[in-house]
């Protein structure tokens, strides 16, 4: 008797997923890692139709993805990213929502030169614009202010190496092009497939220390980053409740953040009260879109009523009045976020933290860094 041990196309691998994730909501079935890891690596070889990666990615989502189905998934996504190695004892990867920012005017970029300033390279990594809101980037914030956002990985690397500099931007269609290819298929799915979760996770410069930030909303989702952190080999992550899902967290109520610091270790929780642990007292959760800025009635209820390039104007002109020390929302936003990541890092005092970053930025220092372009 002869047994066929031939592996399955990657057609039919694909079709026998489909077939099973995509039975309903009560006879759905789950799939392996390898499975999982083999369908997403077809699909980026372009082995798969349109047609069907739309459906295995939207029958993942609607199913709910496994924890196995997560890491498979990863596990492909890793294999795309172009990786290059960086001469510093540590790097902060900060990764806002890739989708950006709609409701806020977004704080986070103007952390990148004041940790450079205190002695922690950074850098931040995303796109342009994808859904589901197609909001107000880092990309399209740095692209305004003229820094190269496309620069190729040598030259980020060049930029953080450099002493008078230390911060950098990397764009997925540079780190990973496999992945970015995806994007006009992603725009006709409408919802958020299972790559929009794992994404954020690249970790295409590798220093000596990798740290990744980022931002989450649902209670649901920290359990799921720091599992998906350990996988990208991040050497700690810090997740923090933040508006808009992002890493700034709001001024005026607590927020809780859940980190590690080693892979192997627990996963860990701090609760952190801006008026008490940091006398930040403002009635504002985060900086406001000023009514000058004219907005679109959609009837969609996620995508951008505003021009997101309306918001990126604001954004710079905020950020460099709170980079040269003026006091305000967009300033206390910078403030609070790096002070939490420089408690991560260093495991100093948020105290001592939130002294040494409002010193930085009266200083004037991070603006100088900023404006190395």
């Amino acid at each position: 008797m002869t047994i066929n041990n031939k592996k399955p196309t990657s057609e039919e691998l694909l079709k026998s997923v489909i077939q099973r994730i995509a039975t309903g909501p009560e006879m759905s079935k789950d799939i392996s890692r390898l499975e999982a890891k083999e369908a997403m690596t077809a699909i980026f070889n372009k082995e798969i139709s349109d047609i069907r990666t739309a459906i295995f990615l939207i029958a993942l989502r609607m199913k709910r993805e496994t924890e196995d189905e997560n890491l498979g998934v990863q596990d492909a996504i890793i294999d795309t990213i172009k990786t290059i190695n960086i001469k510093t004892a540590n790097l902060i990867n900060i990764a806002d929502p890739y989708d950006g920012f709609t409701r806020n005017i977004p704080s986070s970029v103007f952390i990148l030169p004041v940790l450079a300033e205190l002695g922690l390279p950074a850098v931040s990594q995303g796109v342009e614009s994808v859904g589901p809101k197609y909001g107000c980037t880092h990309h399209l914030i740095l692209k305004l202010h003229g820094l190269d956002v496309l620069a190729s990985q040598e030259q980020v690397k060049e930029r953080i190496e450099d002493k008078k500099i230390g911060w950098g931007y990397i764009d997925q269609k540079i780190f990973s092009p496999k992945l970015y290819e995806l994007m006009n298929l992603r725009k006709e799915i409408i919802k958020r497939p299972i790559i929009t979760t794992i994404e954020v996770l690249a970790n295409p410069l590798i220093a000596g220390k990798n740290h990744f930030v980022t931002g989450y909303v649902h209670k649901a989702y920290p359990p799921i980053y720091l599992m998906l952190a350990r996988n990208a080999e991040f050497d700690t992550t810090l997740l923090v409740k933040g508006t808009e899902g992002g890493i700034i967290p709001s001024l005026r109520q607590k927020t809780k953040v859940h980190y590690y610091k080693k892979i192997n270790d627990d996963d860990n929780v701090l609760e952190v009260d801006p008026i008490i642990d940091l006398d930040i007292k403002q009635d504002l959760r985060a900086v406001q879109i000023p009514t000058s800025i004219t907005k679109t009635k959609k009837s969609d209820k996620i995508e951008t009523e505003v021009n997101p390039l309306d918001i990126a104007k604001e954004s710079l002109k905020l950020g460099f009045e709170a980079l040269a020390g003026k006091d305000g929302v967009m300033k206390d936003c910078i403030l609070y976020s790096t002070t939490l990541i420089m408690h991560h890092v260093t495991g100093e005092s948020l105290t001592k933290c939130k002294n040494e970053v409002d010193q930085v930025m009266k200083s004037g220092a991070a603006l100088k860094r900023f404006k190395l372009i």
